[in-house]
């Protein structure tokens, strides 16, 4: 019966494919192939987008007509990040509510609202302006008591849903390996210099985030604890400093499948790669140490790409190339630059990176990749 169905299908179609049906056939599959042409574009503009995190300047507020309005209306940009700078002092929580839904409102896929909220010196929503208190890494590392840890990013998280915030720029998991450093250890951005302590409390860092609906990212891959130098100002060798410890904490959160993203650090070891690329740009690190040697299958993010270690050593063309062909999926340019220094626009980025994949240095293929994972983490809920 199957095949007199086939045959029946074989002779029916025959007769049907005249000379004109095949010209109007054709003409059909013409217009469909434009279509999707026309809208194979139209992605890659979308994807590309999802792509870029920008800092929003010194904005407290929104006007109607403002040009980051419009780029996020036109998906140029995937997400926001914010700084005390963009805390309006005279209403702070009120005025930030305000500029976090404003925002939310004009992008069609959801929007990334982000922000640097470890504690201690790395604390933006100040208790001055009327936001919970929240200490450092070092000292909840320091008193080892999971009920505290647990508390104050509890109490953290939920502030932060209820002003708009969906992703938090902690834990870091850095090893408090030199006491010299000073971008981390001297700054109690660690919580201990045992990788066992770090990963447990970043573990309770991230599920309170979690309970409360904020994603949180692991910071800074494979490890800025050994370093004796600070990335924001240039180029940083952990060549003799670095310890393979450091890479247990990732290894532990990874497996635990609690893990909803991870940034990467500036800094270059000839160990990890011979050519002293950092491991922001680094292949070697980003698809041979985290994806491979880890597993890890999640997005990547960038550090600040106009932290001087990058900006300064390679140009943003060159940077982005080798940023994006290595694996990273958001590329963040945070906007926190020297008056001397110009800011940047999402159109700039998306420009940019949209001429690397015409020119054939950026495949689209690779493009896709980062939308899929990105449009994952997006996605992702937790359960109540």
């Amino acid at each position: 019966m199957e095949k007199d169905n086939e045959f029946m299908w074989s002779n029916l179609i025959g007769k049907v494919l005249s000379s004109k049906a095949i010209m109007m056939l054709t003409a059909f599959y013409m217009f469909v192939g434009i279509c999707s042409a026309k809208s194979n574009s139209d992605s890659l503009d979308i994807k590309i987008g999802q792509m870029i995190m920008l800092g929003i300047n010194n904005r407290t507020q929104f006007s109607e007509t403002d040009s980051l309005l419009q780029e996020i209306s036109s998906n140029k940009v995937g997400g926001i990040i914010l700084f005390e700078k963009n805390i309006d002092k005279a209403e702070p929580s009120s005025r930030l509510k305000s500029l976090i839904e404003k925002a939310k409102s004009h992008s069609s896929i959801p929007l990334l609202v982000t922000i640097d909220e470890e504690g201690g010196k790395v604390h933006r929503l100040k208790e001055k302006y009327g936001f919970v208190g929240m200490p450092s890494a070092a000292y909840l590392g320091s008193i080892n008591n999971a009920d505290s840890t647990t508390f104050y990013n509890n109490r953290l998280a939920a502030e932060l849903s209820d002003i708009g915030i969906n992703f938090n720029y902690a834990p870091s998991v850095d090893l408090a390996i030199n006491p010299e450093n000073t971008v981390i250890v001297k700054r109690e951005r660690s919580f201990s210099a045992l990788p066992s302590i770090t990963a447990k409390h970043a573990s309770l860092c991230i599920n309170a985030h979690h309970q409360n609906g904020v994603k949180t990212i692991l910071k800074h891959f494979p490890g800025h604890g050994s370093s004796t130098a600070d990335s924001h100002l240039g180029i940083v060798d952990v060549s003799d400093s670095w310890d393979f410890q450091e890479l247990f904490p990732y290894y532990e959160l990874i497996k635990s499948n609690t893990c909803d993203a991870i940034m990467t650090a500036h800094i270059v070891n000839k160990n990890w790669d011979s050519s002293l690329l950092p491991a922001t740009l680094s292949k070697k690190v980003i698809g041979g140490m985290l994806r491979g040697l880890l597993g890890y299958k999640g997005v990547v993010f960038s550090d600040d790409m106009q932290m001087h270690a990058i900006s300064k050593e390679y140009g943003v063309d060159r940077a982005l190339t080798l940023a994006i062909n290595a694996g990273v999926d958001i590329v963040m340019f945070a906007n926190n630059v020297d008056v001397n220094e110009q800011p940047v626009t999402a159109t700039e980025v998306h420009s940019k990176i949209k001429k690397l994949v015409k020119e054939g240095k950026i495949s689209e293929a690779r493009i896709d990749e980062s939308y899929r994972r990105i449009m994952a983490l997006k996605n992702k809920r937790f359960g109540s």
